[in-house]
């Protein structure tokens, strides 16, 4: 199994460029929050809890594959899961459309801008090599905020 290190890194070399870079600072979160949001909608049980869902287990499973490559990864990665799952009962109630609705449209407007943001940089998304990218992209993230803050990961 490779190291966090390795994943990091080889998902970096093809987002080199500053504005590629950029697009998926906006994009990642977006796209992430849109998942945890389609999941959110996915009937379990009786109704949704906050915590008692598909979002909430695909969540966990997530944190639990994060700690194995990093647990001050995992670590820093949770308080924004539990915000996007808290973020999906408030978005109920304000009643502007369903959130699946919502997350379906920022989907597809965010992965055009991850597309873009490719194509500026000239190779192709890491997810093509290997679909475990798509997991790796968040904690990239993370990583590049903990380096900038001279964390330790």
């Amino acid at each position: 199994m490779r190291r966090v290190d390795q994943w990091l890194a080889e998902y970096g070399e093809s987002h080199r460029h500053p504005l590629n870079k950029r697009l998926h600072w906006i994009c990642v979160p977006v796209i992430l929050w849109c998942v945890i949001a389609l999941l959110w909608s996915i009937p379990a049980g009786n109704g949704r809890h906050w915590l008692l869902n598909w979002a909430a287990l695909v969540a966990a499973a997530t944190l639990v594959y994060y700690a194995v490559l990093s647990l001050p990864l995992a670590l820093g990665a949770a308080p924004f899961f539990v915000a996007m799952l808290a973020s999906m009962p408030l978005i109920e109630r304000l009643r502007i459309a369903p959130v699946w609705r919502i997350a379906a449209v920022l989907f597809v407007i965010a992965w055009i801008g991850q597309f873009i943001g490719h194509r500026i940089e000239a190779k192709r998304p890491s997810f093509f090599q290997d679909v475990v990218f798509l997991l790796i992209g968040p904690l990239w993230l993370l990583a590049d905020l903990y380096r900038r803050l001279g964390i330790r990961y």
